[in-house]
């Protein structure tokens, strides 16, 4: 951490002025018409414990925490667009939320000491980051996640950031790939599909003793 300020996001610097509350009314308007907007956090629902801690990073307008806060877990959203926090805390109340910046954020940010067990980045929030910081917050979320827990990335993959470059990037943050589909419903990976749902966990390293072990096999 440094105490110099992050490099400005994508969702800041390549959209348009009045760009965040499109989003909100768009994200009303879906709201009002029925449409399924919380696929993402059945999908969570379903892999963590009951009444479990949930980061949502990029919260946005807190469609996916207010869905998950209803389904009885403790959630905590985090959005750097201080615009999309004040829609996410009058549309979807319940959750806490904090205005941050992911490349910057940390357990004391939030205000507390215990880590969560799973936090979900969903909406594009990686393709929409600082270019050059997707590892510094790769490494932020996995020192938010316990360490049974796990991180769930979604993303097109055909906007500034390739499913190459993103495993790179997974790799380098200490982390491994678990699990990946194509979809929030679980349909399956392949060559041609331009979004990708990745389940992280933290790397496991061997200890002293297995290194040793191993040197002497």
């Amino acid at each position: 951490m440094t105490d110099s300020a992050p490099p400005p996001t994508r969702w800041a610097t390549e959209t348009q002025n009045g760009h965040s509350q499109w989003y909100i009314n768009r994200f009303r308007k879906l709201a009002a018409q029925g449409q399924d907007l919380v696929g993402e956090a059945r999908l969570v629902d379903a892999m963590v414990p009951r009444h479990a801690r949930i980061l949502d990073a990029g919260c946005g307008t807190g469609r996916l925490s207010g869905e998950l806060h209803a389904r009885g877990h403790t959630v905590h959203g985090v959005d750097a667009d201080p615009v999309l926090i004040a829609a996410a805390e009058a549309d979807h109340p319940g959750p806490r939320y904090t205005v941050a910046d992911l490349a910057e954020l940390e357990l004391q940010t939030l205000g507390t000491t215990e880590s969560f067990d799973a936090v979900l980045l969903a909406g594009n929030v990686m393709v929409f980051l600082a270019p050059g910081t997707e590892i510094q917050v790769l490494r932020q979320m996995k020192a938010c996640v316990n360490p049974d827990g796990f991180i769930i990335v979604g993303f097109h993959t055909n906007r500034h950031l390739s499913l190459a470059e993103f495993d790179q990037y997974v790799a380098v943050s200490g982390l491994s790939l678990e699990h990946r589909f194509a979809t929030w419903d679980l349909k399956a990976c392949h060559d041609d599909a331009d979004f990708a749902v990745s389940v992280l966990r933290r790397r496991s390293e061997p200890d002293a003793a297995s290194a040793q072990s191993g040197e002497r096999e």
